[in-house]
């Protein structure tokens, strides 16, 4: 008699400890096409500063984590739609994307700048490499601004799609520059050094692998970040996982406060971009 409810329960049990272990596993992708942040390695592997940062914060949330690649352009839908739980892929947190997806707080940041040949006439005027924060600029700076617009006329100027970084060329410089976009950091980094474009745009720690193997091209001009920039880098996840982003938070506010991100960010980028701890 005693048969059918000792097997629902078994299945109950079942169901429990599947729940259970779905809850925690957590699956975090990344474009792996975007060194240093990001990349594959010669192994096949996802590889980088985030795949670092993410398998620590996954120790400290006491969960499994899987990296799952994914093309850039399609990250934000396939989190929508289920693929994953969470990216981890050098975005940006800004109002646009706040509109459609939940963010962790920010655990880096760092400026966008213009990669220019050495030899062109934008790298030769000599702009101070300083940072101009876009949400509150100075007379000096608007002027500075424009001063980039000018030597920028006419350039073709790359940039990767879909990205801040193409928002605010279209913003700052679109009446002056034809737009190139790419789908990826390293397609860009390519027809730069082919002459096809004559500037590009992206994350100064984005540029680290070309500026250290090509010594034929250079920063130019200031840093740009707040305004269209965001916020800082964070971890995307669905609005309603509020769990796992209370977690992240958690997580990331720990690995701040013991210098872990700083010391990633160091081994990765050179400087330290972490972002500032809450407390």
């Amino acid at each position: 008699m005693r048969t059918k409810p000792i097997a629902v329960l078994a299945l109950l049990l079942g169901f429990a400890a599947s729940a259970a272990s779905a809850q925690e596993t957590v699956r975090i992708a990344s474009e792996g096409a975007y060194a240093p942040w990001n990349f594959t390695n010669a192994q096949g592997q996802l590889d980088g500063f985030e795949i670092e940062l993410g398998k620590d914060l996954c120790g400290r949330m006491k969960v499994t984590c899987t990296f799952v690649p994914q093309a850039w352009d399609g990250m934000i839908p396939a989190l929508q739609a289920g693929k994953y739980d969470a990216i981890m892929a050098g975005m940006s947190i800004t109002p646009e994307r706040k509109e459609v997806i939940a963010f962790s707080r920010s655990y880096a940041t760092t400026p966008a700048i213009f990669v220019v040949p050495k030899d062109s006439d934008f790298a030769e005027a000599g702009l101070p490499e300083d940072r101009i924060d876009l949400a509150e600029v100075s007379p000096e700076e608007q002027a500075e601004i424009d001063k980039v617009k000018g030597l920028m006329d006419g350039m073709t100027v790359g940039v990767q799609t879909a990205t801040i970084h193409e928002n605010f060329l279209r913003e700052y410089m679109g009446d002056a520059v034809t737009i190139n976009t790419y789908d990826s950091q390293e397609n860009l980094d390519l027809d730069l050094q082919a002459g096809r474009i004559d500037a590009a745009l992206a994350d100064q720690s984005g540029w680290k692998p070309l500026l250290d193997s090509d010594p034929g091209f250079v920063r130019a001009g200031p840093g740009f970040s707040g305004g269209p920039f965001g916020e800082g880098v964070g971890v995307g996840l669905r609005k309603d996982d509020e769990d796992l982003k209370a977690k992240f938070n958690e997580a990331i506010e720990a690995a701040l406060k013991d210098g872990t991100v700083k010391d990633l960010a160091v081994k990765w980028f050179g400087f330290d971009s972490s972002a500032a701890p809450s407390s």
